[in-house]
């Protein structure tokens, strides 16, 4: 009975010594325990550990069962371990504040670790290079976890046939994956909340397929064309599958199998319980192919309803609207260009193309529907806009994707020219760009400086009233921005010298500024945009780069418009070196002195961003500013663009009279007003961005109807950092 007693306590003795020795290779834990640091986990909404304190929970958990369970154990649900799990959560809860309920989670994850660590042992001590058993000894660095006896039943087990011929298999599969994992130790649970945590998104999950994609991308910071391949794949199938589809996308699109217990793409610890996903039989593909042909009907018998009452609808939306549309019926022959307009949710211009009103045309080999014509998209002015009949043979549904094909719009939402139709009670004020060449030059100078200043002194005091009572009756919904860009932006650079120093470096022709220059961009300029700074010179240069890329160049639009540097039009130049300042300004104004074009200045006041748009031949200068001042403000910035506008009449040899001399016009528009100490240069860059979308040379006093709103949301600043991101992708700026 007393030997009996004696070995018990022995054994509870060399377990607790055990235990012991394992505690400490986690110094930090064990003293921060002594001390009474209990360390808080953290868990995602699915049940798999995060950061702080995931990686070292984890790293606690292998000590742990590496000193209580033997190497030799190969069933980790067998009933004899019961006691030694019960001693690794006893100390896992002395340690960490965890709750009873991730007992499981921990448990498997103990299972996990020691299956790792007898392969480590395995690959690393009873293998040749060629992967042919060598009967190793025992380790030295191990033998304080690892008996002698343990070591010679390990080996044994190693040599069976049974075993040499499951890990031959298993070392075959395993060998050359398609889509091989590329994070290293990084599980998905850490993976999918440090990509949260850089797009800095209110989300609490990602897609299993972005997940799969984003772990597949190395140190190249470009996924393999395969990977995007499966990507793109599932991004349809996510489209036309039933949420409660119980094979999940990505398996459907690699075509493999799902394992029970598993969902794929989103690592351990997440099951189809956790995500509360229905069991159930998949559907085959004859189920499948029979719901698409339901679907199919359905689209047809709505497309059918509304051919039949188009015209109908779009008079009523039009009548009550008070829209003037008497312009619709004068559709001439031939092709012409034209502005496309939507009149749900409310009025509004969402593209640009050219009309083909040609008799007996046909829209991909079809006849067009009634109270049509087939029209070719050129601009998306609102990207996200439904087309009114979407494109069969396209498969575009939105006015974006439509771009460079045709479709069919409703002839009343037609406008022919580039001049928005206006409401019936300011149709006297009206000048439709496309009417210029019957109006002299001249006359309508003169009605738009005398319409300014009118409006002026009579809107100007109350304009900010006014876009905020426009912005709330605008507010409809938008489509959320994502933050794809911005995220493979910042992994791409996460694998270059850019985050410790390196620059690199964007050419910038003369077209965009009149002289060419390398644009130099480092660290400091993408976490601006990353972590929502205040932008700089740098990053407004390259976004103007885009939009000379992207909107000007390839619509004919750098004819009408133009940009000055802002590195070298700024208050702080003005003030040190204004001859410099004149000099450039009025050589880029002389080299367009021919043509009417209005340029941007995004001008910087020293800690402030605000856009000049001057149009010299009309010797207008419009002044946009988010934070609501005029250009009193900054007197001296007034003082040179006058002097230039005014060297730039006499070079041209304009006469005017004395009384005109000092008939520069400035005019302020009620633009979109910030509502914090960071948005402006975001500000700034969309004032020139909807310009440029519109294409138009004059900017209304109360800005542009299409875009009027008390301030942009945070999508419509995520919309320009997108932008930016991707153009800064395809230009490769991290190789």
């Amino acid at each position: 009975m007393a030997d009996d007693q004696h070995e018990e306590v022995s054994k509870k003795v060399s377990a607790e010594e055990e235990i012991r020795r394992g505690i400490t290779v986690m110094r930090r834990v064990v003293q921060g325990r002594s001390r009474g640091i209990i360390l808080d986990v953290y868990w995602n909404n699915q049940g798999q550990l995060i950061e702080p304190n995931g990686h070292t929970l984890t790293s606690f958990i292998g000590a742990l069962v590496r000193n209580e369970i033997p190497i030799t154990c190969d069933d980790w649900r067998n009933k004899e371990l019961n006691e030694s799990k019960e001693k690794i959560w006893s100390e896992i809860k002395r340690c960490f504040n965890i709750e009873e309920e991730r007992r499981g989670f921990c448990m498997k994850l103990a299972g996990k670790l020691l299956r790792g660590f007898r392969t480590f042992l395995s690959s690393k001590f009873l293998k040749d290079a060629d992967g042919n058993f060598v009967d190793a000894e025992l380790p030295k660095k191990y033998e304080s976890l690892i008996s002698a006896e343990e070591w010679e039943a390990f080996k044994s087990k190693r040599q069976d046939p049974v075993f040499q011929r499951i890990s031959a298999t298993n070392r075959e599969r395993a060998s050359s994956p398609a889509y091989p994992y590329r994070k290293g130790r990084v599980g998905y649970g850490r993976l999918e909340q440090s990509m949260l945590q850089k797009e800095e998104s209110s989300e609490t999950s990602l897609p299993a397929h972005v997940l799969w994609k984003e772990a597949r991308v190395g140190k190249s910071g470009v996924p393999q064309e395969e990977v995007l391949h499966v990507y793109q794949k599932c991004e349809e199938l996510s489209q036309s599958l039933s949420p409660d589809d119980t094979k999940g996308i990505l398996s459907r699109a690699l075509d493999v199998p799902e394992y029970s217990g598993r969902v794929r793409g989103k690592g351990f610890g997440v099951t189809p319980t956790s995500l509360s996903i229905k069991k159930g039989k998949a559907p085959s593909n004859r189920e499948l192919h029979a719901r698409l042909e339901a679907t199919q009907a359905e689209l047809d018998a709505l497309r059918r309803e509304r051919e039949a009452s188009a015209s109908t609808v779009y008079r009523d939306a039009s009548d009550k609207n008070s829209i003037n549309c008497t312009f619709q019926p004068n559709i001439p022959e031939g092709i012409s260009h034209c502005q496309l307009y939507l009149s749900s949710p409310y009025y509004r211009m969402v593209g640009k193309g050219k009309v083909h009103n040609v008799s007996g045309v046909l829209l991909h080999t079809r006849e067009l529907p009634a109270g049509c014509l087939k029209v070719s998209v050129d601009i998306a002015v609102e990207p996200n806009a439904a087309l009114p009949y979407p494109s069969d043979d396209s498969d575009a549904t939105t006015v974006h994707e439509a771009v460079g094909s045709f479709v069919a719009w409703p002839t009343n939402l037609i406008c022919v020219g580039y001049e928005t139709p206006t409401k019936s009670k300011s149709k006297d004020n009206a000048i439709p760009r496309h009417t210029e060449s019957t109006v002299s030059r001249k006359e309508l100078q003169e009605n738009e400086v005398s319409n300014a200043s009118a409006q002026q002194k009579k809107e100007v005091s109350n304009a900010s009233a006014r876009v905020k009572s426009s912005g709330a009756k605008k507010t409809v919904a938008r489509k959320k921005t994502t933050t794809k860009y911005r995220s493979c932006l910042r992994t791409f650079l996460e694998m270059t010298d850019i985050p410790t120093g390196g620059v690199r470096t964007l050419h910038m022709e003369v077209g965009i500024f009149g002289f060419d220059y390398d644009q130099m961009i480092g660290n400091e300029d993408f976490m601006q945009v990353f972590s929502h700074e205040e932008i700089g010179v740098n990053v407004v240069n390259t976004y103007i780069r885009f939009l000379y890329d992207k909107l000007m160049r390839p619509n004919g639009l750098d004819v009408s418009f133009g940009f000055l540097a802002p590195a070298t039009v700024n208050l702080g130049l003005i003030s040190s070196r204004p001859d410099t300042v004149t000099e450039y300004v009025l050589r880029i104004l002389m080299d367009n002195k021919d043509a009417e074009k209005l340029f941007f200045i995004p001008f910087n006041t020293g800690g402030h961003w605000l856009l000049l748009a001057i149009n010299p031949i009309r010797e207008i200068v419009y002044y946009l500013d988010s934070l609501g001042n005029d250009w009193t403000t900054y007197p001296d910035m007034k003082v040179l663009i006058d002097t230039v506008l005014q060297a730039f009449r006499a070079q041209r040899d304009i006469q005017t009279s004395r009384r005109g001399a000092n008939s520069i016009t400035w005019i302020k528009v009620a633009c979109p007003q910030q509502r914090n100490q960071i948005d402006c240069g975001y500000f700034m860059l969309r004032f020139m961005r909807d310009t440029l979308a519109l294409g138009r040379l004059m900017i209304p006093t109360d800005y542009f109807e299409e875009f009027k709103c008390a301030f942009y949301t945070k999508d419509q600043v995520d919309e320009i950092k997108e932008e930016w991101c991707q153009f800064m992708i395809e230009l490769n700026v991290f190789s």
